[in-house]
């Protein structure tokens, strides 16, 4: 049996809705993947000891284990304790978490990196310290990490076709349902690649946007 791939735009509305999932759930989840860093960042660095180290076994689980294993936890085993939540919630907020451990991490030495004679000029004009991390501080560190934080998004891109084994219709999944109805593997796995690629093109050039804007207000 050749290639035929005259079978494709039959098919193409599927895989078009499964590109508009994949999307939602990025976006989504590099939101929450974003602020969740940020919030982590602060929690390591400046909450009391007894916040700190419960965090601290937290990043160890999500950095610890597979993504694929948190998905289960999140998605089938939350339900155990009466916490039922929707697929596409479950997949948000797996691969949302799991990412922000790890912008959390660039975030902190970010912080960490800024001269700390910012913190006392801002406490010296008034500001609270919580203030001048706001206003202040993570500003400029968020502004450095755009860059290894957006490699950290497309990484995110790739890795949610995992949302698909807990059953939400991304790309991935409709390729692979497609697939079952036709028998044609090797034409809809290529269309799902090339989409995959499309976005992934998308998103870099989104970044090198921001990082553009950022370089030039500085």
């Amino acid at each position: 049996m050749g290639l035929d791939f005259s079978i494709v735009p039959k098919y193409m509305d599927i895989i078009l809705l499964g590109c508009a999932w994949t999307l939602g759930i990025t976006v989504a989840a590099a939101l929450l993947s974003f602020v969740g860093g940020i919030v982590f960042a602060v929690i390591a660095l400046y909450a009391p000891w007894i916040i700190r180290q419960p965090f601290r076994l937290v990043e160890w689980v999500f950095m610890g284990t597979p993504l694929l294993l948190q998905l289960f936890l999140i998605y089938f085993g939350l339900v155990q304790i009466g916490i039922d939540l929707p697929a596409f919630v479950a997949g948000i907020i797996g691969l949302g978490l799991h990412f922000a451990v790890y912008n959390s991490e660039l975030i902190q030495t970010a912080i960490l990196a800024v001269d700390k004679g910012q913190m006392e000029a801002a406490r010296t004009l008034g500001l609270s310290r919580g203030q001048a991390l706001r206003k202040v501080v993570i500003p400029q560190a968020v502004r450095d990490v755009i860059p290894p934080i957006g490699n950290n998004m497309i990484a995110l891109l790739k890795d949610s076709a995992l949302v698909s084994v807990i059953g939400v219709s991304e790309l991935t999944l409709s390729a692979q349902r497609i697939i079952g109805k036709t028998y044609r593997p090797f034409e809809f796995y290529v269309l799902a690649a090339a989409f995959y690629y499309v976005i992934n093109l998308g998103m870099e050039w989104v970044q090198r946007r921001i990082e553009r804007r950022i370089s030039l207000s500085r």
